[in-house]
């Protein structure tokens, strides 16, 4: 079965490029796409200081700076798919989007992972850009839980109502949802408004608004990749066959990391090989494919 990771990063926990290709092939990844990550300074918690090449490679670019993606594809051009997302807040942001498309080739706007709300002014600026680049952008949803006016919380983008929001006000971008605040809501309780994960197992409750919104809008897709996109399926056994099948042409198999916890549970679901194959590389293929 060809693999195709739809989201990773360069130098991403020590996994330079030997490393990183070794992962890949232990994991019988065929291709990653490779993705940047800008943020204001001091919006990273200290953790991804240790585990990400901006503080090394100039931590002006980011988190995850887009030279080191750069870097990654010019010396393996047949692994890697290049990403690069500027911080909308960035003075000519979209220009440099663009720049990186034209002359770089980058064909995914991505990682977006930003402390500012997604429908801001300057966020679809850039989102439209990319919808005009036909290039899709995959969003990091992460929103405050809990007690808002206590200790110092990550966020990033805002809530489920903002990436409607930005779904409307975007209609010919394609965007692929991933994180806490995406993924929590593949359930219809209210497990989101004090934790950001669900036990597992957990059943998964009708209502939610990530399937309300996967009906709604024929430009949401999902990257089911990190703990939150696998604790999403794997919650409800049963129902993740569901909602697999039912969106089987926009579901992404992406890890944000190098293990294979998705790949693992994905299998255990013994799901149709057509499935299989749309999820694995089918989709992520079409969509670059399509969306050009």
């Amino acid at each position: 079965m060809k693999i195709i990771d739809a989201h990773n990063h360069p130098d991403y926990y020590g996994h330079n490029l030997e490393k990183f290709l070794e992962n890949m092939d232990a994991n019988g990844i065929s291709q990653t796409w490779l993705l940047s990550w800008e943020c204001g300074a001091g919006e990273a918690m200290t953790h991804y200081t240790h585990v990400t090449p901006g503080a090394v490679f100039g931590a002006k670019y980011g988190p995850v700076p887009f030279a080191r993606c750069l870097s990654f594809k010019e010396r393996a051009p047949e692994r890697f798919i290049l990403g690069y997302a500027p911080d909308p807040r960035t003075p000519e942001a979209s220009a440099r989007l663009e720049h990186a498309h034209d002359t770089y080739g980058a064909q995914v706007c991505g990682e977006v992972k930003v402390r500012m709300m997604y429908d801001d002014r300057e966020a679809l600026r850039l989102f439209r850009t990319a919808g005009r680049l036909k290039m899709p952008v995959t969003l990091h949803l992460q929103d405050e839980v809990g007690d808002r006016d206590g200790k110092w919380q990550e966020w990033w983008g805002g809530d489920i109502d903002t990436l409607e929001r930005v779904l409307q006000m975007c209609p010919e971008t394609i965007f692929l949802g991933h994180a806490l605040t995406f993924w929590i809501h593949i359930s219809g309780d209210d497990i989101y408004k004090t934790s950001g994960y669900p036990p597992v197992p957990c059943p998964v409750v009708p209502g939610g608004r990530l399937i309300e919104l996967l009906r709604k809008y024929p430009n949401l897709y999902c990257d089911i990749s990190a703990g939150s996109g696998c604790n999403a399926l794997k919650r409800d056994p049963v129902f993740a066959k569901e909602f697999l099948d039912e969106f089987q042409d926009r579901i992404l198999y992406a890890r944000d990391y190098f293990d294979s916890i998705h790949r693992e549970f994905l299998d255990s679901l013994s799901l149709p090989l057509v499935l299989q194959e749309k999820i694995y590389h089918g989709n992520a293929e079409r969509l670059l494919a399509e969306y050009k």
